[in-house]
């Protein structure tokens, strides 16, 4: 029988401190693609001499990064992985396993998320699932741009042990993030033709987010890192209805700039 090869596939940008421990958990992996999406801190150039093939691709799909890698597999499996995610001994093991005795095509993990140094365990993130793990033969194309999902055929089965994923290490490093998946859905919102954004909207939106992750799914049981958790989910929310607000304006808020650019400079010649 032949062995069963899989390609680890990390979508990155900006991780220069971060790629090179995901690369290391990776290893038993028989080759290991970085997309890199657009880096300007050299994450490109470490994940390169780390011995990783590196293929530049510019996007703010997440579905369309996934879908291009599939261009460049040639093994019998893939599995994403995401530079802040990290894969224990156990889990690899368990892959393995599964690759080898053929008892599935396709593989879902539980998320374990760690924020602000502690393991969230309330607020939502304890079922965090995903579908990462795919024969190339049953993965059909990732769909969505933000919370991208796989169209897929076969057999489907969930992993015991989690895929380690270090978010919010800080607050510097989750408001890099938020500016910019934030954008990117308030732009899809937006392009939907979702309604009049007021006040009310971004007041209430905010408040619901922060109250559904605190209340409703016992944020408050993580203690002081679920209450922050649960603050920055509502303010992440109020970041998206601001920016579909901003989207919605006649004029837009560039033409509104350029008006006054124009007005000052009439100004200038007057004088």
């Amino acid at each position: 029988m032949n062995k069963k090869t899989i390609t680890a596939i990390i979508l990155a940008k900006n991780e220069a401190l971060m790629i090179a421990n995901c690369i290391e958990t990776v290893r038993w992996c028989d080759q290991i693609l970085v997309i890199d999406n657009g880096s300007t801190d050299g994450t490109d150039e470490i994940a390169a001499e780390l011995g990783a093939k590196v293929v530049s691709f510019t996007s703010d799909s997440f579905a369309q990064a996934r879908n291009k890698a599939l261009s460049f597999i040639k093994t019998d499996w893939l599995f994403y992985i995401d530079a802040d995610e990290r894969v224990t001994p156990n889990l690899s093991k368990e892959i393995l396993v599964h690759m080898e005795t053929d008892s599935a095509d396709v593989m879902t993990l539980n998320r374990e998320n760690f924020s602000y140094g502690q393991k969230l365990s309330y607020g939502g993130w304890q079922h965090d699932l995903l579908t990462r793990i795919f024969k190339k033969t049953a993965l059909q194309a990732w769909v969505g741009d933000i919370h991208e999902s796989a169209k897929y055929q076969g057999k489907q089965l969930q992993l015991h042990h989690p895929l380690i994923h270090l978010t919010h290490r800080n607050t510097q490093d989750g408001l890099k993030k938020s500016s910019n998946w934030t954008k990117v859905e308030a732009k899809l919102l937006f392009e939907a033709g979702v309604g009049k954004v007021t006040l009310l909207t971004i007041f209430r939106k905010g408040m619901m987010e922060f109250l559904r992750r605190l209340v409703f799914k016992r944020g408050y049981k993580d203690g002081m890192v679920g209450w922050l958790e649960s603050i920055i989910q509502g303010f992440n929310k109020v970041l998206i209805y601001i920016q579909v607000w901003e989207f919605q304006q006649t004029p837009t808020l560039e033409e509104k700039y350029q008006q006054k650019e124009l007005e000052i400079a009439d100004l200038w010649k007057k004088s």
